[in-house]
């Protein structure tokens, strides 16, 4: 399948009954939170569905910026400033988590591949 075929599979219709409109809220130093107002395809806000509040940060590690982000059970702004502390701590935990699984199956794959090679004089 090229490329041309792949773009004409995919559906770039936008989604009319699902529009938010994005704010973002920042302390300058660690914190960002960005509020989802659910908005009708004339860009009124729709007051029949909630705003979403979602938290980001990021961390610094050797390879760079590493972006850190999570939904915050939140209905105002007040309630996701107070939730995104721990709402960033669980997402740093399954980001580690994920590394470490990542980092694991590195290993099996360099073992299983390491286990391959043939050295001469060596019996099988």
């Amino acid at each position: 399948m090229n490329d041309a075929d792949q773009g004409q599979q995919i559906d770039f219709t936008v989604d009319r009954n699902n529009l938010y409109r994005e704010e973002a809220i920042t302390d300058l130093k660690v914190a960002s939170i960005r509020r989802l107002v659910p908005v009708l395809p004339d860009g009124t806000e729709d007051k029949s569905r909630a705003s979403m509040f979602m938290g980001h940060t990021q961390l610094m590690s050797p390879q760079g910026p590493v972006p850190i982000q999570s939904p915050l059970a939140a209905n105002n702004l007040e309630e996701a400033m107070d939730v995104f502390p721990d709402a960033m701590k669980k997402a740093l935990e399954e980001v580690v988590e994920s590394v470490k699984k990542m980092q694991e199956e590195e290993m099996r794959q360099k073992q299983r591949g390491d286990s391959r090679i043939i050295v001469p004089g060596r019996q099988p």
